[in-house]
């Protein structure tokens, strides 16, 4: 079996790429893939390190704002789109693939559109609550829409498509120990344990209110455990920071690092997640069942990350505030009702778990077969 699957631009749609054809290998081991994508995006990169063979398509978003580097951008999406079809049609008729998946961001476009008009049976995975431009498009065009949640139809036109919600397929490393190996590992005790991040480049926002909230509970010995990323942004100022207030970056109680390598063991340490709300990230959450503060970036196309991150709050999983009313003040009573009240973080982190299917790869392997059987009725 051949299969194409077509993503680009952000982790966001690369990862959940890379894990169906993860997800396929698993019961079809023989399957041959091919991946679609830009030249420039972090696919570039990331599917041959994932050991799969990637074929380049040029396509950029247009710019909705008005200004001359604006107008210069949309000249070259818009010749970027007159070639896309053609590009498209010839990676298809050169890998003759039997169906094709998109996980959107600008390359699935123009690849699934052509597959989907060619005849090859197509699915999407939409990964957020406020779905991208590229599948709402596409959710016309193809046999099937897989969705991380059901909030997604509320801007999607239902009647044109047949959907299944599959979830989110998340690293399989999430949720393989327990609190207290984690912690152990980490050389913490069993104290209140807090982990807080901004993605790989960190976030200015979160940067800034954990530096007070690490005085905060350092400063008053309180038995907090902090492990906090502040990624690339905050590569010279957050340690800077520490250093000013003489707060070490790695203690019995804190281990302050640039990136988070180990995931999946801070995960099941912690009590309480501060992050962003991106798809993948909520989906982990979920997965490791953490009460969580979400911030969500202001900065995201159609602002998904609030729609995310609300699936969370609606559930009693989270507590959601957006960027513009986040004070060092309000972070730190939040915080703070959670270390005084375990009851109330024990509840969150119920409900984040009871939010997560379990049956993630199965469902997403449902549609995929419903696939090929329409594929080899051709």
């Amino acid at each position: 079996m051949k299969v194409l699957i077509a993503c680009g631009g952000t982790g966001g749609h690369i990862n959940p790429g890379l894990a169906i054809a993860d997800i396929i290998k698993s019961r079809y081991p023989d399957t041959e893939f091919l991946f679609a994508g830009t030249p420039n995006g972090m696919e570039a990169k990331l599917v041959p390190q994932a050991g799969y063979r990637l074929e380049t398509i040029k396509v950029a978003g247009f710019q909705r704002k008005i200004s001359l580097e604006n107008v210069g951008r949309n000249i070259k999406a818009a010749a970027y789109l007159a070639s896309s079809g053609r590009r498209a049609k010839e990676i298809i008729n050169n890998f003759k693939p039997d169906i094709a998946i998109g996980t959107g961001g600008y390359a699935a476009g123009p690849v699934i559109r052509k597959a989907a008009r060619m005849g090859i049976p197509s699915a999407i995975h939409e990964q957020n609550a406020y779905p991208g431009v590229t599948n709402k498009l596409l959710s016309k065009e193809v046999d099937y829409v897989m969705l991380t949640v059901k909030e997604a139809l509320d801007f999607m036109d239902k009647s044109k498509f047949e959907y299944s919600v599959t979830g989110l397929p998340v690293r399989s490393s999430i949720n393989t120990m327990s609190k207290q190996q984690a912690r152990k590992k980490l050389g913490f005790d069993n104290s209140f344990t807090i982990l807080s991040f901004g993605g790989s480049l960190g976030a200015g926002c979160i940067n800034d209110t954990m530096t007070e909230t690490i005085k905060w509970h350092t400063k008053n010995n309180l038995k907090i455990n902090h492990i906090h990323g502040y990624g690339g942004m905050g590569k010279d100022s957050f340690p800077q920071a520490m250093q000013s207030a003489g707060i070490p970056l790695k203690s019995d109680r804190l281990r302050i690092t640039e990136y988070i390598n180990d995931m999946n063991v801070c995960l099941a340490a912690a009590d309480l997640v501060i992050c962003r709300s991106g798809a993948s990230t909520l989906a982990e959450l979920e997965a490791a069942g953490k009460a969580s503060i979400l911030i969500p970036s202001p900065i995201v196309a159609g602002n998904h990350q609030y729609h995310n991150a609300m699936v969370l709050g609606k559930a009693g999983a989270a507590t959601v505030i957006e960027q513009k009313d986040v004070t060092n003040e309000k972070i730190i009573s939040e915080i703070e009702k959670l270390y005084k009240d375990p009851d109330k973080t024990e509840i969150m982190s119920a409900n984040a778990k009871a939010l997560h299917l379990t049956d993630t790869n199965e469902r997403i392997l449902a549609v995929i077969d419903k696939l090929i059987a329409k594929s080899s009725s051709h």
